[in-house]
């Protein structure tokens, strides 16, 4: 039997199956799962009818309502389902999501950090090895040392919430939630501030040696007992991958559709000379494609009025689907060739920092730096058209200047918006900082060390907001 998993892809996540999430699809779907692309805005309880499991992988700057954090809530608790909330280095506030606000009805937060071990980690600290693991749990089962890849910590503030994996005693912060799960009503839920875990062919990622073994737990874990007596005694309407546009196929006396992995020629025949046995059954299929169209008529009325609202120049650019992923970490850089065996993580020695030799890779061809400093390979050059100039005049550095290419003062607003939120958070750790230095949980030399690394970082960010005023302020 198998089991139906749709990975929201209406709130602009960062992972994405049929993009640096193909490992996890491939393994899930060689394991009676079938992963959807799921698009649907509002999200509905009735929309959710026909999955098992829904995944939110880090939404960026996007935010899902008040209603349909009800209606998810609502499904969990009511129909059974599995929802797993995946976030990043940052949580919520760095990410410009809201997360917490739906998985706070299940006992379970977001915090705004994140988790980094100078000494126990894969070769960097803000990728730290995890074997801590604090009760015995189906989704821990098998699995003896995680990579908890540019994430961020949990906190618990309901009852009926376990975790069953913390973080380091060196770690910073040190001792606390990574991932948490909650059974509520009928469903079950589960929280990790790292979806970097699951990602293709990057250190730390779902090469990584228990990795695999802990996501298909999870999944398995997530399919409530509900659901599982659903889809054994009642007909469940079949979902749709519906990014793809393609139909499931349908099987004379079946129900079961193709699953999106294993359809490779867009190009489908399909053939409706169907049977159906009941008349609800044509009902519910009638729904799933009215709601279809009514989703595919919604999203072409938003961009008919941003178009016609839309004062900027349109121009194609290749490079659009890179900035979208350009606040990663300098870590993020997937290797240069797929890794043909998973990570074997070393035993772990608590006393010294574990080192792996670094993959070889080709020199690196000269990269442009972004608007969060992070770096992007080869970009295309820039139309004159949406260069900003600095004036003549201006004392701005030609690093900034550089940096200002290719941005129309929309662009300067999001990236200012962006900077400041990033503000906010350094600032907060700075404060955390100055708490375990006064509580003398750090001394005063790793104290000055830290500060030093904040305060740079803070100058630095601040350097780049005062730049960006005196562009809008033209």
């Amino acid at each position: 039997m198998s089991y139906h998993i749709a990975f929201d892809v209406a709130h602009k996540p960062r992972g994405q199956i049929n993009e640096n999430l193909t490992e996890l699809r491939d393994h899930l779907t060689s394991n009676d799962f079938a992963c959807y692309n799921f698009l649907e805005i509002p999200i509905t309880e009735d929309k959710l009818t026909p999955y098992d499991i829904l995944v939110f992988v880090c939404p960026d700057f996007s935010r899902v309502s008040s209603s349909e954090i009800t209606e998810i809530s609502n499904w969990v608790k009511n129909s059974g389902g599995g929802l797993l909330f995946l976030s990043h280095a940052g949580g919520d506030r760095g990410r410009g999501s809201n997360l917490s606000e739906i998985s706070e009805n299940f006992g379970i937060l977001f915090e705004s950090d994140q988790v980094l071990d100078e000494r126990i980690n894969l070769g960097l600290e803000n990728i730290p090895l995890v074997s801590t693991f604090n009760v015995p749990h189906p989704i821990t089962t098998n699995v003896g040392t995680l990579c908890y890849r540019s994430g961020c910590s949990l906190s618990i503030v309901g009852t009926g919430v376990f975790s069953i994996a913390d973080s380091n005693e060196t770690s910073e912060p040190f001792s606390c939630p990574l991932i948490c799960v909650a059974e509520s009503g009928k469903g079950r839920v589960c929280c990790i501030g790292s979806y970097e875990m699951f990602r293709d062919k990057v250190a730390g990622g779902f090469q990584c040696e228990d990795h695999p073994d802990l996501a298909l737990n999870m999944f398995k874990w997530l399919v409530s007992d509900y659901r599982i007596e659903l889809r054994s005694s009642i007909d469940v309407p079949v979902p749709i991958d519906q990014p793809s546009g393609i139909a499931p196929q349908i099987i004379e006396g079946s129900q079961q559709s193709a699953s999106p992995t294993q359809i490779e020629n867009k190009s489908i025949k399909i053939d409706f000379s169907m049977q159906i046995s009941k008349k609800s059954e044509l009902v519910e299929l009638l729904k799933i494609f009215q709601n279809q169209i009514n989703t595919i008529k919604t999203t072409i009325d938003n961009l008919i009025k941003s178009a016609i609202e839309s004062k900027d120049v349109i121009v194609e650019m290749p490079v659009k689907k890179a900035l979208d992923q350009s606040i990663d970490t300098l870590v993020d850089q997937p290797l240069e060739e797929p890794l043909r065996k998973p990570i074997r993580l070393p035993e772990l020695d608590k006393k010294k920092p574990i080192r792996l030799p670094e993959p070889e890779i080709e020199k690196p061809v000269e990269k442009e730096v972004l608007k969060d400093d992070s770096e992007l390979t080869a970009l295309p050059p820039k139309p004159e058209s949406l260069i900003v100039e600095a004036p003549e005049d201006s004392e701005l550095p030609a690093a900034s200047k550089h940096k200002t290419e290719g941005k129309t003062k929309k662009d300067l607003k999001d990236e200012k918006q962006g900077l400041e939120s990033k503000l906010s958070s350094v600032e907060d750790l700075q404060k955390y900082i100055d708490k375990k230095h006064t509580s003398g949980k750090i001394n005063d030399e790793e104290y000055s060390k830290r500060s030093k690394k904040i305060q740079k970082d803070i100058k630095k960010t601040n350097k780049r907001l005062s730049v960006i005023n005196k562009l809008l302020d033209k």
